[in-house]
């Protein structure tokens, strides 16, 4: 009597279970990367505004600082939206009849806040409070890069968790000083006697040897820098889910 599978059919059916599994886990890895691409991320995209606002001629040319239109930022979750009102502060005189700026007039004279396009969306569970951040020693260009470079607001940072993940467990490689937050151009000091420099002329060492001794935490001035802002602003690492989770 004839068998009723061939005896090539165990490799055929072997290497169809083989093909499945590896296509099952081909296509989580895929969606796991997909996931975490400028793809999906949106990392390095130009966000239209409904009004063409260019941050190099305000922050870079102008010289306006974050806080005139985020006013919230120091004090709140949220850095807010610029209201109407600050932009025609300026622009009542400047530019006054430009056509550019025609969404920026109908707002203000009907009472309506101008609906601009949120950059970075957080999902639903996730707490962020800017002005934590702020007063720890996190500079705007962390997070949000160099916008005063930027013709269009764009998306910097992904935000993945593991992207916070990475500052809130190494936090000394991205902090500075306090009067330094709003300072986009400010880079950390790479060399030991820059950092010396740094540390006196912000009030966080009282002398040289204060700072010599400061320094003395890591061999990387860098490092040590911010291991030194991290003692003084009383940045901790420990970690709670509910922490940003709620």
């Amino acid at each position: 009597m004839n068998a009723l599978f061939k005896p090539w059919s165990n490799t055929l059916a072997r290497l169809s279970l083989a093909a499945v599994a590896l296509g099952a886990v081909g296509t989580l890895g895929g969606m796991m990367l997909y996931v975490r691409s400028p793809l999906f991320t949106q990392v390095g995209d130009p966000i239209e505004q409904p009004v063409q606002f260019d941050h190099r001629h305000h922050v870079a040319e102008v010289g306006i600082d974050c806080r005139y239109c985020h006013t919230q930022v120091e004090k709140a979750a949220s850095a807010g939206y610029p209201p109407t009102a600050i932009c025609m502060n300026c622009h009542e005189q400047i530019w006054n009849k430009s056509p550019k700026l025609a969404p920026v007039r109908e707002a203000f004279f009907s009472n309506t806040p101008i609906q601009w396009e949120k950059v970075y969306k957080l999902p639903h569970y996730v707490f962020f409070n800017h002005s934590i951040h702020v007063a720890k020693g996190v500079g705007c260009a962390t997070c949000h890069g160099r916008v005063d470079t930027m013709a269009a607001v764009e998306k910097y940072s992904s935000l993945t968790m593991g992207w916070c993940l990475e500052c809130h467990r190494n936090p000394e490689n991205y902090l500075r000083p306090k009067e330094e937050v709003f300072n986009l151009k400010w880079e950390s000091p790479k060399t030991k006697d820059a950092a010396v420099k740094e540390l006196m002329s912000h009030g966080i060492a009282k002398d040289a040897a204060d700072a010599q001794q400061k320094l003395a935490l890591n061999s990387d001035p860098k490092i040590a820098f911010g291991l030194a802002l991290k003692d003084v602003n009383g940045v901790h690492t420990r970690q709670s889910c509910s922490t940003c989770h709620r």
